[in-house]
């Protein structure tokens, strides 16, 4: 039985994620699509579950973990078989470390590996071409879970029927126990995976792992099991068919509408690295995409004699496949097209495999007939048609094999960005090491000079002698020299950093945010091993806490120092990205302090876009003349720096001139 109009649900969901990953500028909260993709799976599920139980008093959990599959896996095989051909029109770098890609796509694992890994749609150098199918293994998780919990149930009902115990003989009174304590489950694992997710969201700063988690975000698909055991497919409540009977099918049209503005609302307003969207956000958009769905319900009894439009079906249908094409599709365009181009070619390629896969190869693979256009193909009049067609798909699989193979055989460990992170790491762990001895000596130079200080201090009798001496003292405690500490923009360049900024060290880490330099910063300065000119070459992971960890760096620099803030640059942030409004407070601090510089890489950045051509829009790593212009930047920044003075233990401001 098809329930019309829950079409536009699974539409609506499609149309919020792809638009999220074609313009996640544009649409940052089109996530949103996916926990609507939750709600319908867990309401169609239970409901299928609860005729499956009327109809036979019994639940088959060999043959929903079948039908599951049947459903699930060939589209998402077909995907990866066809995606890996177009990977040789980009960079090797696309298929870095792919078999494992592949493998966690297939065993429906790769939210695990995505946590692993650190991986999301926002943060990785060259996105994964599978990390979408995250959601792929949320849901079978779901499905093997509540399938048991089904099976169980029901097992243990046909048990007591059996034995004329407590539920008694009564086919009514068993359907009746069997909903009801699917309803309760469904209640205790939602509230129980809700729960989760805020309380385990809550100290992050970076929410992927709460995010990608089977036990955090399940709550959807309980939400939707629990409408289903209320409104179902066949079986329904009495409550519903009452409902029913007193809604008007104008409310119902409204009600679908309304739940349809609000979600498309929600996805302009909510952000994925918000922890407001993780303490209620996804609540609110599973419990809009619950009536949506229940509002579809009820006009379905309300329209008995109107069909959905046939083009309705039909993306509702390619629904699933449309979302396991286009995102490998879309990571291989963008980076050949402009977001445009690119989003409509991979619609229409995704529609296309889609259709082949929906009409064509699951019906083959379950053993249904298959069907072109309103013809169906039947073994008798079109076995020549059918064995070619067999013979042909098959070629063609095989040969996708064969490719995919070679794909994986052939691929990198890793990018070229992460290879120039790394290597730049090592040698910059070496160049620390080398410096040691240089600082150790540097060290025992600047014991003697402050033995002399203070010898000064104690022989000053003047007010003006105690002043120089103490100047004296602050000069003689401070090695000369650069003090960079950056994120991995600076790692990714630290070696040609090294060469070509004079009498400098250079601390630089992945994911390195303005607290955890604050953090370096204070190190060195405790151990006197923090230079005369300070470079933080921080914010392109700036939280939302970065005007106070900024102003915590300034305040807490000793006297004696330069500071040289480099302002962040990425290329994905529009104004209301941290990193943005980290560079326009970055260039309002010389105004207030004379012994800050700006090194204003922002903006030369935006200047010369050819240097991130073929990366991910932030890090050049590898590319020679973005090396040049990073370093011509600082050095620029350091020559109009010497000409300012440097800290001073009671005069830091210019008002306070």
């Amino acid at each position: 039985m098809r329930i019309k109009w829950f079409s536009f649900v699974r539409i609506l969901g499609l149309i919020l994620v792809l638009t999220y990953h074609f313009f996640k500028i544009q649409l940052p909260g089109g996530f949103i699509g996916v926990d609507i993709f939750f709600t319908f799976s867990g309401y169609l599920i239970t409901a299928l579950m609860v005729d499956e139980f009327t109809r036979s008093q019994n639940f088959k959990l060999v043959a929903f973990y079948r039908r599951r599959f049947y459903r699930i896996f060939p589209p998402l095989a077909l995907a990866v078989l066809i995606s890996m051909p177009f990977t040789f029109l980009v960079s090797p770098d696309f298929v870095a470390n792919i078999g494992k890609q592949i493998a966690a796509a297939l065993g429906f694992t790769t939210n695990f590996f995505e946590i692993a890994t650190g991986g999301n749609y926002e943060t990785q150098f060259i996105p994964h071409l599978f990390v979408h199918t995250w959601s792929l293994a949320v849901e079978m998780h779901y499905y093997l879970f509540w399938g048991l919990m089904a099976f169980l149930l029901a097992a243990l009902i046909r048990h007591h029927t059996k034995k004329q115990g407590l539920y008694g003989s009564d086919p009514t009174q068993n359907i009746v126990v069997f909903k009801s304590w699917l309803f309760i489950f469904a209640l205790i694992f939602a509230l129980t995976s809700l729960a989760s997710m805020i309380f385990l969201a809550q100290p992050l700063k970076e929410f992927s792992p709460v995010y990608f988690s089977s036990l955090t975000h399940s709550f959807p698909f309980f939400i939707g099991s629990g409408l289903g055991v209320l409104a179902g497919i066949k079986n329904t409540s009495t409550r519903f068919r009452h409902l029913v009977a007193h809604f008007p099918r104008w409310l119902a049209i409204t009600t679908m509408m309304m739940s349809a503005i609000v979600l498309i609302a929600l996805s302009f307003v909510f952000k994925f690295d918000a922890l407001s969207t993780y303490r209620y956000g996804f609540l609110i958009a599973s419990l809009l995409a619950g009536m949506m769905i229940i509002a579809a319900r009820i006009l379905h009894e309300k329209t008995p004699n109107t069909n959905e439009p046939k083009v309705v079906t039909f993306l509702a249908d390619t629904s699933y496949s449309v979302y396991l094409f286009h995102w490998p599709l879309f990571v291989v365009f963008s980076h050949l097209f402009s977001a445009v181009e690119a989003a409509a070619l991979t619609v229409v390629l995704s529609l296309i495999f889609s259709a082949l896969s929906y009409y064509v190869l699951e019906p083959w693979i379950a053993g249904k007939p298959v069907r072109l256009g309103r013809h169906e193909l039947q073994h008798t009049r079109h076995h020549w048609l059918l064995v070619t067609g067999q013979l042909a798909f098959t070629l063609v699989i095989a040969a996708l094999v064969g490719i995919t193979g070679y794909t994986v055989q052939a691929a990198p460990q890793q990018t070229g960005l992460e290879t120039n992170l790394w290597v730049n790491g090592i040698y910059q762990d070496v160049t620390q090491i080398q410096t040691a001895h240089d600082q150790v000596s540097s060290e025992l130079q600047t014991k003697k000079a402050l033995a002399k200080a203070d010898q000064a201090k104690k022989s000053a009798t003047t007010a003006s002698e105690k002043a120089a001496a103490e100047q004296k003292a602050t000069a003689a405690s401070i090695p000369d020299g650069v003090s960079i500490i950056g994120d991995s923009v600076t790692l990714g360049t630290s070696r040609y950093l090294s060469a070509h900024v004079s009498d400098n060290a250079i601390d630089a880490e992945g994911n390195r945010t303005m607290n955890l330099a604050y953090n370096v910063m204070m190190q060195q300065q405790q151990n006197h091993t923090l230079r005369r000119d300070v470079v933080i070459a921080i914010g392109t992971n700036a939280l939302n806490d970065w005007q106070l960890q900024t102003q915590r760096v300034i305040d807490s620099l000793n006297p004696g120092h330069r500071l040289i803030f480099m302002t962040p640059h990425d290329g994905h942030a529009t104004p209301s990205y941290n990193s943005e409004k980290l560079a326009v407070f970055e260039r309002t601090l010389p105004d207030k302090y004379d012994f800050i510089t700006i090194a204003d890489w922002n903006r030369l950045a935006k200047q010369h876009p050819e240097v991130f051509k073929g990366t991910d829009g932030t890090h050049f790593g590898g590319v020679r003349q973005g090396d040049i212009l990073f370093a011509q930047c600082i050095n620029d920044a350091l020559a109009q720096a010497k000409k300012q003075p440097v800290k001073r233990a009671t005069n830091t401001t210019m008002k306070d001139k």
